[in-house]
């Protein structure tokens, strides 16, 4: 009694495993693949040096401006409240514009959204001075209601344009 039984009969070849280039010696693609050492001591393989860097920024950014928005609605004395605000003041208008305008190119998008955070600014500190309601309080929550509503209108209108598609 045969005790090493083959679960398969042996079978001929395919016309198709018949021409396979490995019977005729040739490398199969993953015998082929090689490590080689970046040509820059800074790259990984298939990366860009700074594309991680990108990302931390911008929460870097988000967090610095957050900081700015509750120090000036707080009332926190510290010397970092003024630059933190100011900059609050920028990047949130700044981000929301430049979040509606991602068709341009990074430099002209990048002008546009510091002009026109420069602008909501300036529109909101005119708004409340023509109305004689000048306060802090109410300049940052201006800016931070315009902000959210533009970037949540450019949210809607991609969710739209994506159920469009489908």
């Amino acid at each position: 009694m045969n005790v090493f039984r083959t679960l398969t009969t042996p079978r001929p070849l395919r016309d198709i495993e018949v021409r396979h280039p490995a019977l005729q010696g040739a490398k199969s693609p993953m015998q082929t693949i090689g490590i080689n050492p970046p040509s820059d001591g800074d790259e990984r393989s298939g990366q860009e040096p700074g594309r991680d860097l990108l990302p931390l920024l911008a929460g870097a950014a988000v967090a610095v401006a957050g900081v700015g928005a509750v120090l000036a609605l707080t009332d926190v004395d510290s010397p970092l409240r003024g630059p933190f605000t100011l900059f609050f003041l920028i990047a949130a208008p700044g981000a929301a514009v430049a979040a509606a305008l991602h068709g341009l190119e990074p430099w002209g998008r990048t002008i546009a959204s510091v002009a026109g955070a420069i602008a909501i600014d300036l529109l909101v500190a005119e708004g409340m001075l023509a109305v004689h309601r000048w306060s802090v309080h109410g300049g940052i929550a201006a800016v931070t209601v315009i902000s959210s509503v533009i970037l949540l209108l450019v949210v809607l209108k991609r969710m739209r344009k994506i159920r469009s598609r489908r």
